[in-house]
C-alpha cells in the first residue's frame, strides 16, 4: 500500500464488476498499485469467476451482491464502502479494460493539488474513441447526447458517458448520489449533480478498446439511456429555474 503517496491523499480505487472474470486482471495488473492505498471491488451477482479472479489477485475488500441491483446500484455500494475506509480521492473503474488504468496517477494527482474536484478520462477528447473501436452510431449517439446536455444545463464537457472517474471525498459527501438511479443512467445523473453544485470538472483524453469482452449494452437500453440523460437534463433545468423541485439537487443533510 502507498499510504498517502500523493500530496498526502488517501486513494482508492473501486471496481464495479459485473461477470468480469475474464477481464479482471489485465484491469488489476495496470492500476498504479505505488499511488494506490486500497482496491474495492463490488460484484453485482456475476454468473462467472469474478469473485474466484478477485480472491486470486489478493484483492482485499471485495464486496458481493447477492443479486444484481444495477449498474448504479453497484456504484453507489462502492462509494459508501471508500467513504467507510477513509478515501479522500476515488477512482471509479470498469474493470472490463475498457479504460486504460494506467491514468489513474494523472487524474489523482489532479485533484490532490486542489485544481478540479472530478476528473473525467474521456474517450472523445482527441480521435481515440473510433480507433479504438466503438461502433460508428455510438459515437453519433454519444456527440449528440453530449450536446444536447451541454446546452441545457450549460455545461462544455466532451461527453458525460465514460466509466472512468476520480471523484475527491467532498464530491461524494456533498452529492446525494443514493438518490440516483441503480441503473447505467447513475453516472450521468452524478455529473449533471456535480455541475449543480458547482464541482470542477476536468477531462482527460483517454485512450479506448471495444472488444468481444468489454462491457456494453444493447440498442434498446441504449435508446433507454439516452432517453433518461435528455430527463436528467431537463429535471436540472426545471429544478434550477423552479418550475420543479427534484431530490437529486438536494444536498445530504
Amino acid at each position: 500500500m502507498s499510504f498517502g503517496v500523493i500530496l498526502g491523499q488517501r486513494v482508492l480505487v473501486v471496481l464495479p464488476a459485473y461477470n468480469a472474470e475474464k477481464t479482471l486482471a489485465a484491469t488489476y495488473a495496470e492500476i498504479p498499485h505505488d499511488i494506490v492505498d486500497d482496491v474495492v471491488l463490488v460484484d453485482d451477482g456475476s454468473a462467472d469467476g469474478t469473485l474466484a479472479v478477485a480472491t486470486r489477485l489478493g484483492i482485499h475488500h471485495v464486496i458481493e451482491h447477492d443479486v444484481n441491483v444495477g449498474y448504479g446500484g453497484n456504484q453507489k455500494t462502492c462509494y459508501k464502502a471508500a467513504l467507510n475506509l477513509g478515501a479522500d480521492i476515488v477512482v471509479m473503474l470498469h474493470p472490463d479494460y475498457q479504460y486504460t488504468p494506467k491514468l489513474v496517477r494523472a487524474m489523482c494527482s489532479v485533484l490532490a493539488e486542489g485544481v478540479y474536484d472530478i476528473v473525467l478520462g474521456s474517450r472523445i477528447l482527441g480521435n481515440g474513441a473510433l480507433r479504438g473501436g466503438m461502433p460508428l452510431y455510438k459515437y453519433i449517439a454519444n456527440r449528440a447526447l453530449t450536446l444536447f446536455e451541454n446546452l441545457v444545463i450549460n455545461q462544455k464537457l466532451s461527453e458525460y458517458h465514460t466509466g472512468f472517474r476520480a471523484y475527491t471525498r467532498r464530491v461524494l459527501e456533498t452529492i446525494p448520489f443514493e438518490q440516483n438511479s441503480d441503473d447505467f443512467v447513475f453516472d450521468n445523473q452524478l455529473l449533471v449533480q456535480a455541475h449543480y453544485f458547482g464541482f470542477g470538472i476536468a477531462e482527460l483524453t483517454c485512450p479506448t478498446k471495444y472488444f468481444a469482452e468489454a462491457s456494453s449494452i444493447n440498442f434498446p437500453r441504449s435508446l433507454r439511456y439516452g432517453v433518461l440523460c435528455c430527463l436528467t437534463a431537463l429535471e436540472y433545468r426545471a429544478h434550477k429555474w423552479g418550475l420543479g423541485s427534484s431530490a437529486l439537487f438536494e444536498a445530504k443533510r
